[in-house]
C-alpha cells in the first residue's frame, strides 16, 4: 500500500512537471505569435503612413499647379522637393541632392512659400 502510495505521488509529481513545461511553450509559441502580428502591422501601419504623405503632397501639387498639367516624373520631382522643403531642408542642399540649381528650386517652391504677417512689427515699434 505504501509503494502504491509512493508510486502515484511520483506519478503525479511527474505529470504537474510535464504540465508546467507544456504550458510554458504553448505561452512562448503564443506569444511570438503576437509578436509577428504586431510586427507586421506596424509595417503595414509605416507603409500607410508613407501613402498618406504622398498622396497629400500629389494633392498640394496639384491645388496649387490647377492648370498646368505635369508628368508623372514632374510631378515625383515635384513632391520630392516639396516633401524635403516640408522637413526644413535648406535650398541649397535640396538643389545639391536632386542635382539642380538653387534658383530652379527655388522657383519651383515659389508659389508654396507663405507671405508673413509683418503688420505687428511695424505697429509695436512705435
Amino acid at each position: 500500500m505504501e509503494w502504491t502510495f509512493a508510486g502515484l505521488l511520483a506519478v503525479s509529481a511527474l505529470l504537474l512537471i510535464v504540465s508546467i513545461l507544456r504550458s510554458t511553450r504553448a505561452a512562448k509559441a503564443e506569444h511570438n505569435q503576437i509578436d509577428q502580428i504586431h510586427i507586421s502591422i506596424m509595417e503595414e501601419i509605416n507603409d500607410l503612413k508613407k501613402s498618406i504623405r504622398n498622396i497629400e503632397l500629389d494633392q498640394e501639387v496639384l491645388m496649387k499647379e490647377a492648370g498646368i498639367p505635369l508628368s508623372s516624373e514632374e510631378k515625383l520631382f515635384m513632391r520630392e522637393v516639396l516633401d524635403l522643403y516640408d522637413r526644413k531642408y535648406s535650398i541649397d542642399s535640396i538643389a545639391e541632392m536632386k542635382k539642380v540649381t538653387p534658383s530652379t528650386i527655388q522657383q519651383m517652391l515659389a508659389p508654396y512659400h507663405e507671405v508673413k504677417d509683418e503688420g505687428r512689427k511695424v505697429a509695436n515699434e512705435n
